[in-house]
């Protein structure tokens, strides 16, 4: 039966998840009670028993060097043997496009005789993947960072051909740099038909290009461009005249200087001319990059008032990411954005103007701009505690983690997150999803991740099997016994007060209604493990 008094506890979120006190700078660096939870929680989706056992074997700046220098275990043959049974993760775009076509392919094969699987396949797999490594995964550090990154140069798989690149885009040009350099990670983004596509580039072309030379640097991309129309975007079906400013205008506002960071509309038409030509062959049959010589513009330019010799073809692009790169604006918005991901919504401008130092001293190395935030005091400061709320991805993955569930990711899982608002790989914009607490706390979605709750430790939800008898047994089987052990199993310490009371509080409600059923009986553990996980301290982090 399905809790029907959400309403106090939805409105106890409600009130606990406003935005956090911004973290004091004042506090000596100090690791404190907790340490290891609140590690896990901001590095690793939360503690699991695996994790903390080991944190507390290699204390918590052996376990964060181990994750930084990749000195893992390797993948467990349990999340090996998961891994394998999605084949697209290790497909290349080519091969991805050619057995997981759009409509009309599909359709024609059909028609002879063959049956081809349709590309939300891609994204299922993809997405059943970014599940199980965060919660079964030797480096959870690791995945934290590629969810991070990923989320700071945003693709959508909803964006026609991109779909067929997401895969390639997080396995070949997000994860082998977030633990390298900085300007490697932005180059490797910059030249990926994924973000290529996604933010139009591939289209851009010098502007004043005539129409024969056009067609000339048409057959530069492939002689049969036309076939690659898409049945969902026709208009994609080949580059467009004219310079396009989209990819310019998202590598500085987003990706490098911010939105504050000193740069012009002029600056963003220079970086776009810097790019034209960066292109892609055949983006729906053969999706690579590929530099188009007659469509670039081969005048000089000047970005940030730096002039870039004219003549310069692919290598203007790289130029400008050089520049974009070490740049202090750069600097100050990317310790800002990890500040404000590890520490705190408003993050204190001491701690950011220290991590834009570190950055720039290192010239862009981030495993040094990691240790930093680590090492910082307001990273270990009370007052960051309990400071961030999970988003939905956060929130899934530190409830299996914590209920030791066995996974199979289904399609209902991934689902689940869509409906709390986070469908994997589908952020709407280029900006990625939201960074801050309060699109997260809304009624909905609160609800949302309630029912999502019940339904883990109620064995209502496919692909995640929970055995409650194997995380915590009280010494007397009573209400508050099952509160106070389940919360230290779930949440690491003891559930407050408020909590405490709320949950037992519907327990005595429920319990209440049954005795009038004439249907008393044990105590409803799955009911209580549901609303710790639905609970103000299980929801931030």
């Amino acid at each position: 039966m399905r809790l029907v008094s959400l309403c106090s506890l939805v409105a106890l979120l409600l009130s606990c998840a406003s935005s956090p006190h911004p973290v004091r700078s004042e506090a000596p660096p100090d690791f404190g009670p907790g340490a290891e939870v609140h590690l896990l929680q901001r590095w690793a989706f939360g503690p699991s028993e695996r994790d903390l056992a080991e944190v507390r074997a290699l204390g918590v700046r052996g376990w964060v060097e181990a994750r930084l220098a990749r000195r893992d275990a390797p993948v467990s043959p349990v999340l090996e043997a998961k891994l394998q049974e999605l084949p697209t993760l290790t497909m290349s775009m080519t091969q991805l496009a050619s057995d997981y076509p759009g409509k009309k392919e599909r359709e024609q094969a059909l028609l002879d005789g063959r049956e081809l699987l349709p590309p939300a396949r891609i994204g299922l797999e993809l997405s059943a993947a970014k599940v199980l490594r965060a919660v079964e995964g030797p480096n959870p550090l690791e995945e934290v960072l590629v969810d991070f990154w990923f989320n700071h140069f945003n693709v959508s798989a909803d964006k026609g051909a991109v779909r067929w690149m997401v895969t390639s885009y997080e396995r070949d040009a997000i994860r082998p740099h977030v633990l390298g350099r900085f300007r490697d990670l932005l180059g490797a983004t910059a030249r990926h038909p994924a973000m290529l596509f996604y933010l139009d580039n591939w289209r851009s072309t010098r502007d004043g290009m005539p129409r024969p030379a056009r067609r000339m640097a048409k057959r530069d991309v492939a002689p049969t461009m036309e076939e690659d129309g898409d049945d969902e975007d026709p208009a994609a079906s080949e580059p467009r005249p004219g310079l396009n400013e989209n990819y310019a205008r998202e590598l500085l506002e987003l990706h490098t200087l911010g939105v504050d960071g000193g740069y012009s509309q002029q600056d963003v038409r220079e970086v776009a001319r810097s790019f034209t030509g960066w292109s892609i062959r055949r983006p729906r049959r053969e999706p690579e990059f590929f530099f188009r010589r007659r469509a670039h513009d081969t005048e000089a330019k000047q970005v940030l008032g730096q002039v870039i010799p004219a003549r310069g073809g692919e290598a203007d692009g790289e130029k400008v990411l050089d520049l974009l790169a070490r740049h202090p604006a750069t600097a100050r918005h990317l310790a800002t954005k990890l500040a404000r991901r590890f520490v705190s919504d408003t993050p204190p401008p001491a701690l950011v103007d220290r991590l834009a130092k570190v950055f720039l001293d290192s010239d862009g190395d981030l495993p040094t701009v990691y240790r930093a935030l680590i090492d910082s005091p307001e990273f270990w400061a009370p007052e960051a505690r309990g400071a961030k709320v999970k988003t939905p991805f956060e929130f899934v993955v530190s409830a299996l983690r914590a209920t030791r569930a066995q996974v199979e990711v289904r399609p209902r899982l991934v689902q689940a997150l869509a409906r709390m608002g986070e469908p994997l790989y589908r952020a709407p914009a280029p900006t990625g999803f939201p960074e801050g607490a309060a699109p997260w706390v809304n009624s909905g979605a609160l609800v949302a991740r309630l029912n999502f709750s019940l339904d883990l430790v109620s064995g209502r939800l496919p692909g995640a099997r929970v055995t409650l008898s194997s995380l915590a047994t009280p010494a007397t089987p009573t209400a508050e016994a099952w509160v106070d052990t389940l919360g230290h199993t779930l949440l690491g310490t003891a559930p407050s007060a408020e909590t405490r009371a709320t949950v037992l509080a519907a327990l005595s409600r429920r319990t209440e209604a049954a005795s009038a059923e004439g249907e008393p009986g044990p105590v409803d553990v799955q009911l209580i493990a549901g609303l710790l996980l639905g609970s103000p301290e299980f929801q931030r982090q």
